[in-house]
């Protein structure tokens, strides 16, 4: 399967879950490339720190701006699943990707300004529909507050179930300490350890919800 984790706002935690959906699925025996076509390069960063660690997952890592379409095309038949990373804005980057990718991740923060960027990203998917009849468009609301007296997350639940052509995911991941630990270590929140199992928990689900059903 084709994933692209895109949104049209920077900050909302694409790379870091882009990587961890393909550490669990390269644990269950897929051969996975991650296709970094953010400038930033944030992706690449990390998968360079994994290679020094020389985890029992490998993955591969390749850098690709401008137009994706003909590398995607290219790349996708080799291996059982591509995940695509572009940078948090309107760019070439992700409006090739929405044309051929079969499946697109919209992760967004609980606030205004992220609730107020999709309608940006409707236009977007809207577009490549046009041309990508399968694109399935899902919305998963990261970095919560974990405090549970904070109601963000249901306020912005009941915004996103008016946007009828993105399907909001019922997975939550919160803002936790053991993603930013992670990160500078090259693994997934599966793979550090101690373990934080709420963490791992919240990725599995993920997980389950983005490929469920899916090849």
């Amino acid at each position: 399967m084709i994933l692209l984790v895109g949104a049209e706002k920077g900050g909302t935690g694409k790379t870091t879950l882009a990587v961890n959906l393909a550490v669990l699925r390269a644990g269950r025996d897929r051969e996975v490339l991650l296709l970094d076509a953010d400038p930033q390069r944030s992706m690449s960063f990390w998968a360079s720190i994994r290679d020094q660690g020389m985890p029992d997952l490998s993955l591969t890592c390749l850098q690709k701006t401008g137009d994706l379409r003909s590398a995607v095309q290219n790349l996708a038949p080799k291996f059982d699943d591509l995940i695509i990373d572009t940078g948090g804005r309107d760019s070439e980057e992700l409006r090739s990707a929405l044309l051929v990718a079969d499946c697109l991740l919209i992760p967004i923060k609980p606030s205004q300004y992220d609730l107020w960027s999709l309608a940006k990203m409707v236009n977007l998917i809207e577009d490549a529909r046009s041309f990508n009849r399968r694109l399935v468009a899902l919305v998963i609301i990261n970095q919560v507050n974990p405090n549970p007296m904070v109601t963000e997350t249901s306020e912005a639940g009941q915004y996103l179930a008016e946007v009828k052509q993105i399907t909001q995911l019922q997975t939550v991941i919160r803002d936790r300490i053991t993603f930013r630990r992670s990160t500078r270590q090259g693994l997934a929140v599966t793979e550090t350890r101690p373990i934080d199992s709420k963490a791992a928990d919240e990725i599995r689900s993920l997980h389950e919800e983005v490929y469920r059903d899916r090849v």
